[in-house]
């Protein structure tokens, strides 16, 4: 069996000291209280290609087989993660996403909103304290995508001693 290749997850930016950008990735870290800024490289990596995807699809003809089928694709998972809307289910749409549109999905900004915790910092530890269950399931990683379904599967895990009888 050939070992295993592996890919970076993020991708560092062109200009280390622009300082336009490092504003807003100090504003997006404060914001989601992100660990790092490496975590948001991440996101906005993922965004890309999702953006580039699309893109690339946006060149075949409207009724290209291969265009209908993988922007339907597309299209749906994103509907399914609940960062892209019902009512916007075009390419069209996919390349106005933000970076925003992906942070509001991570589970440690989900518990926050719910207010299952006081702060997003806060949020955050209870996640890697093992407190925060999605469905059935304890998730102790701050950067789980919640998918739509089980948004309302977020609750306290049943062992934690903050749960409410």
């Amino acid at each position: 069996m050939a070992p295993r290749s592996y890919s970076k997850t993020y991708k560092v930016p062109r200009r280390p000291f622009e300082a336009a950008r490092l504003d807003s990735e100090l504003k997006i870290v404060g914001e989601y209280g992100l660990r790092n800024k490496r975590e948001v490289w991440r996101v906005q990596l993922t965004l890309s290609k999702i953006r580039r995807a699309a893109r690339q699809l946006l060149t075949l003809d409207e009724k290209d087989p291969k265009r209908l089928f993988e922007g339907n694709a597309l299209i749906r998972r994103l509907v399914r993660v609940g960062v892209l809307d019902e009512s916007r289910m075009k390419l069209d749409y996919v390349l106005a996403l933000k970076v925003e549109d992906f942070l509001e999905r991570r589970l440690q900004t989900c518990v926050y909103k719910l207010g299952l915790a006081k702060s997003i910092h806060h949020a955050r530890v209870l996640i890697r304290q093992r407190h925060i269950r999605v469905g059935k399931q304890i998730v102790n990683v701050p950067s789980f995508i919640v998918r739509l379904d089980s948004q309302k599967h977020i609750d306290f895990a049943l062992s934690s001693p903050f749960v409410q009888d």
